[in-house]
């Protein structure tokens, strides 16, 4: 059975278009952007709402979710992201495996609610707190797409290789649920590969060595060679820390983005991270080799890690995508909007990014939310064209945040100024997963993370005690 959604407004090929809808087949996907429509049609009218793609949130450690709040103190997180890593190292320790799936559904509820479809789910916990593997050594993993199975938001798993704590630095208790060798880390991908079939619409795979600290270059390259036999994409931190630059240029001579480029690792499935700290011969390389980078904005404040040079980044080529990364704040247009808002503070200039090319600005941001974020998660999604997943959310054209646009200026207005009050219904393949801003698990997933929550924390004030 096909069905018509019909907004008031639908986003489609850049602009705001009337008395249209998108007509979504009975497998999930977009059959097209039309007004037509038969009698056996199922026909879903939606007044005074407007219509555009999901967001693709690329980036996400769905468990830290859990520290919101709690490190923003010197005195409990210390004072750089280095020291931060302590807080979320002992919320990583606390969690069983039902545990992990509450507070994971609690992070994919708060991405729905807030318009995103797909999330690339940057995943490293493997093994129990005290680092043996479960009997299923893919639980955890497991355990997270069940979680978005449950919330209904498509994940893509990148499952994170973690071979050590740095360069000649002894093992970091902290870590020790992270951490497996690269032959673990390849059979245990080889089980991911069977169980889920490549394809799936609610469930994809991807691979994702941690970063240059945690994983050798030698095994970067096995693992990328693995995963390009399959042609799964790759995610990688890179250059997020000064000093985890530094650290690289001890050990290889060279930054993590130059020596990935030396190493000819770059290309079109390659996602590097952060990428913060990157020069301008390093920014040609990942153009070059038609990478993309992930910015996640939101956590790189939150953190301090430092600002990317969207515009130099944007001008050489490399596509933008975003990701909630430490769930700090989830909001896909935060991120978006922060791109050019901290060049703003570093220019003392306005709207810097609407300088590169002839694409507007907010169009530019609002790619860096979709059509980028899909492609770098090899996902046929982030816009509403034929044989695209039907992935979209609604907004109530009279939320106090927008209402009084006109067509021209709304896209504007939505990307700068919109809050999250005003999503009303987000779609995954097709299928309404919120309706007029509710989930319908809504106040159980909430129930279940606060059990999570007091315990852990309460748990934590007892320790301190």
């Amino acid at each position: 059975m096909t069905t018509l959604y019909r907004p008031e407004l639908l986003f489609a090929n850049g602009a705001f278009v009337r008395n249209t809808g998108l007509l979504v087949g009975d497998n999930g996907q977009v059959l097209a952007v039309t007004a037509a429509h038969t009698p056996s049609d199922t026909v879903v009218d939606l007044p005074g709402k407007a219509l555009l793609p999901g967001f693709v949130n690329v980036h996400s450690h769905a468990f830290q979710r859990l520290i919101r709040g709690k490190s923003e103190s010197r005195a409990v997180s210390g004072k750089d992201f280095w020291s931060w890593r302590g807080t979320m190292y002992h919320a990583a320790a606390q969690l069983d495996p039902q545990q992990v799936y509450d507070v994971a559904r609690m992070a994919f509820l708060e991405m729905v609610l807030s318009g995103t479809s797909t999330v690339g789910e940057f995943h490293y916990l493997h093994t129990a707190p005290n680092g043996r593997p479960y009997d299923d050594s893919n639980l955890l993993s497991k355990q997270v797409i069940a979680a978005a199975q449950s919330v209904g938001i498509r994940i893509v798993l990148l499952r994170s290789a973690y071979l050590r704590s740095g360069f000649h630095l002894p093992r970091d208790p902290g870590q020790m649920r992270f951490f497996e060798t690269t032959p673990e880390f390849l059979a245990n991908m080889d089980a991911m590969t069977q169980e889920y079939a490549a394809g799936s619409p609610d469930v994809r795979l991807g691979v994702a060595p941690h970063s240059i600290r945690a994983v050798p270059l030698d095994d970067v390259r096995e693992i990328a060679a693995w995963a390009r036999d399959r042609r799964l994409p790759l995610h990688m931190h890179m250059a997020e820390q000064v000093a985890e630059n530094e650290a690289c240029l001890r050990e290889y001579g060279a930054t993590p983005v130059a020596l990935m480029g030396k190493a000819r690792l770059l290309g079109p499935d390659w996602t590097a991270v952060h990428a913060i700290h990157i020069t301008a011969d390093e920014t040609a390389m990942l153009a070059d080799a038609g990478a993309t980078i992930c910015s996640c904005p939101t956590t790189e404040r939150n953190l301090g890690d430092g600002i990317i040079a969207a515009d130099h980044v944007m001008k050489s080529g490399v596509r933008v995508a975003l990701g909630s990364d430490s769930q700090a704040q989830i909001d896909p247009l935060e991120d978006a909007r922060e791109l050019d808002y901290h060049l703003r503070l570093t220019h003392q200039q306005r709207a810097i990014l609407d300088q590169i090319g002839e694409q507007a600005l907010a169009a530019r941001l609002f790619d860096c939310a979709t059509v980028n974020g899909a492609r770098a998660l090899s996902v046929p999604s982030g816009t509403l064209a034929a044989d695209s997943f039907a992935d979209f959310f609604t907004i109530d054209l009279r939320d106090v945040s927008i209402a009084g646009s006109s067509d021209d200026d709304l896209l504007s207005l939505i990307v700068f100024g919109m809050n999250r009050t005003a999503i009303r219904d987000v779609a995954v393949n097709g299928k309404l997963v919120v309706r007029d801003g509710r989930h319908t698990a809504q106040e159980e997933i909430i129930s279940r993370y606060e059990e999570v929550y007091a315990k852990v924390w309460r748990d934590a004030a007892g320790a301190a005690r």
